[in-house]
């Protein structure tokens, strides 16, 4: 592609503009440990929620997200639950309060609340510590994949996909590194802006070169119908062979039984609470529990239309013009690279610098986001606990440099050993985060479960998860899911009750402090033999309630801006109106009742 000079200024400006303020920034993020990696707990907490949106908005995602709603149509809006995207609202109805009443600097600190100290509560800071690198590397893999995808499109020069990819990542690693969190949220509020503006107009060019008889003309029946069946009856032969290939590839033949699975995974990982990445760290640099809970109810409210609007435009541009080129190739195409095909095919001269900029920008978001997170649990919980406990500030920031750089090259290496973007997600969402599941379930919710039965939940997990594509390597790791949740549920279980409890010193002083509901009678009953003044103000029918209008509240979120470019009027107001009705129940259920 042969960018005009108004574009290449747009995005050299952009990228310069950044790097300054990473770097200026960088001398307020030094200062010490806390203002590194939570800003010194200093942002507001709609600025930590845009920051965490932007975050979200990755490059790698969004290139995925258009090739699901370019193959499968409104049915698309179901797949995200494979991450879950509904985690944000079990994380603003309660967990986010639970989390932030903690009031440490990583959940690998977070542990000693919940099991004191001792060989117990050490095994567990070591594994956590190794699951936030492991996660790391995995992000960093699928944000490099899907830059060099993205970039090869775009840049004159006739580089491989990884060449570019490695070049990126040098200029963007630099930023990040040196300023921390202060640089990670402020640069990425100019990026959601800019991405935010970039989307809307994508989704407004498709609204007015695409009319709904031309996409009805350019897809199979069904494909804007939002409900499913048990198997997917989209029968692309014909308009575009290759896209059948591309089903089967998927493995989503059996459609409604994958999304059984995916919200049976995805409601045990949701209640099992962040995983030490950076939403975690944004919920832990909030100022209060409250406003920890408005942070991620602010993710899902500003996100998703945006980003929706320009998911839909790309993939019904690329539908009605692209689909007969495609259908004429014949044999296989790389379906992730619809997005950039389409920008440089549809975009005009401006916003295609603003565009590729914004892209840029969530890349870098997601890069800058995972960076931030993972050297804290190293540099606070291994190399200050038992190398240099103490050394200068100065010292354990310069460390954090280190271990980014470290983490950095690692996801390159694995980045270059995978094939896809669609590759990389499975087994991060599938496998490394079900082996994540049952022991963090647990930690919340059963007073028994003691640091022991952690360990060896946590241990078997990420093991099973490491070695599942090589002894199942045709499994959808979707479907491994019960598997890995049996194995790590019975390691949980049985290393907890095959070792003493925790003292009551420590269970009595965490319920006191988090307040969580579910199997803390005996617990609950010496708090208050000691304090019969103490009230729980536990709530759990409620918070399962306003977890179930969320969900409905966040699909509404996503279907609208898409039956808005699709221009189906009558159900885009009905997505409307289920909009502002969950809206209205949120508001007077959970935001009027939160408490510090």
């Amino acid at each position: 592609m042969n960018l005009s000079w108004i574009d290449i200024g747009i995005i050299i400006a952009y990228v310069v503009a950044t790097l300054w303020v990473g770097l200026y920034i960088s001398k307020r993020a030094s200062r010490n440990m806390q203002a590194y990696f939570l800003a010194g707990k200093e942002i507001p907490w709609w600025a930590l929620g845009v920051s965490n949106a932007s975050g979200m908005f990755d490059i790698a995602g969004t290139m995925w997200l258009v090739s699901m709603c370019f193959v499968y149509g409104l049915k698309s809006a179901w797949l995200p639950w494979i991450w879950p995207i509904f985690n944000q609202v079990f994380l603003m109805v309660y967990l986010s309060v639970w989390l932030r009443r903690s009031n440490v600097m990583t959940g690998a600190e977070w542990l000693k609340t919940r099991f004191g100290e001792g060989r117990g509560a050490e095994l567990c800071h070591l594994v956590v510590v190794l699951f936030a690198l492991v996660s790391a590397v995995g992000f960093i893999a699928y944000a490099f994949k899907g830059i060099g995808k993205f970039a090869v499109i775009f840049f004159p020069w006739d580089l491989s996909p990884d060449t570019y990819a490695v070049i990126i990542f040098a200029i963007t690693t630099l930023y990040v590194i040196k300023g921390g969190m202060y640089s990670v949220v402020f640069t990425e509020i100019l990026q959601f802006v800019l991405m935010t503006i970039a989307a809307i107009a994508v989704g407004i060019i498709a609204i007015n070169l695409v009319s709904p008889e031309q996409i009805k003309a350019a897809t199979p029946a069904g494909w804007d119908d939002l409900s499913f069946g048990w198997t997917l009856d989209l029968n692309w032969q014909g308009l575009i062979d290759s896209v059948s290939v591309k089903m089967q590839e998927d493995g989503l033949e059996l459609f409604g039984l994958m999304i059984m699975m995916m919200l049976f995974k995805g409601v045990l990982f949701s209640m099992a609470g962040p995983v030490p990445n950076y939403d975690m760290q944004r919920i832990l640099a909030t100022k209060s529990p409250r406003d920890a809970a408005k942070m991620s109810g602010l993710v899902s409210l500003v996100m998703f239309f945006p980003r929706y609007m320009m998911v839909a435009g790309l993939s019904v541009l690329a539908l009605v013009y692209m689909g007969p080129d495609i259908q004429q190739q014949g044999g296989e195409f790389d379906f992730e690279q619809i997005l950039p095909y389409a920008i440089n095919n549809f975009v005009p001269v401006g916003l295609t610098g603003l565009l590729i900029a914004g892209l840029l920008a969530a890349f870098m978001s997601t890069l800058a986001a995972s960076l931030n997170a993972a050297p804290a649990y190293f540099v606070n919980d291994v190399y200050k606990r038992y190398f240099n406990a103490s050394a200068s500030d100065k010292t354990y920031v310069r460390m954090s440099y280190v271990v980014s750089l470290v983490l950095v090259v690692a996801g390159i290496a694995l980045g270059l050993m995978l094939g896809s973007i669609n590759n990389i997600m499975q087994w991060i969402f599938g496998a490394l985060f079900g082996g994540y599941a049952a022991a963090n379930l647990l930690k919340w919710h059963w007073w028994r479960f003691n640091a022991y039965g952690y360990f060896w939940g946590m241990t078997s997990g990420l093991i099973c998860s490491m070695i599942l594509p090589l002894l199942l390597p045709d499994t959808h790791p979707l479907m491994a899911f019960p598997l890995l949740l049996l194995v790590s549920l019975f390691a949980s279980v049985a290393g907890s009750l095959l070792t003493k409890v925790e003292s009551d010193e420590v269970l009595c002083r965490f319920y006191r402090q988090v307040r969580p509901w579910g199997w803390w009678q005996p617990i609950k009953a010496k708090v208050l033999q000691a304090d019969p003044t103490f009230n729980a103000n536990t709530h759990p029918m409620r918070d399962a309630v306003n977890i179930v209008i969320g969900m409905a509240w966040q699909i509404s979120l996503v279907v609208t801006p898409i039956y808005l470019v699709l221009q189906q009027w009558d159900k885009m107001a009905l997505a409307l109106v289920a909009t502002l009705i969950t809206s209205t129940l949120l508001k007077f259920n959970w935001l009027d009742k939160l408490e510090d």
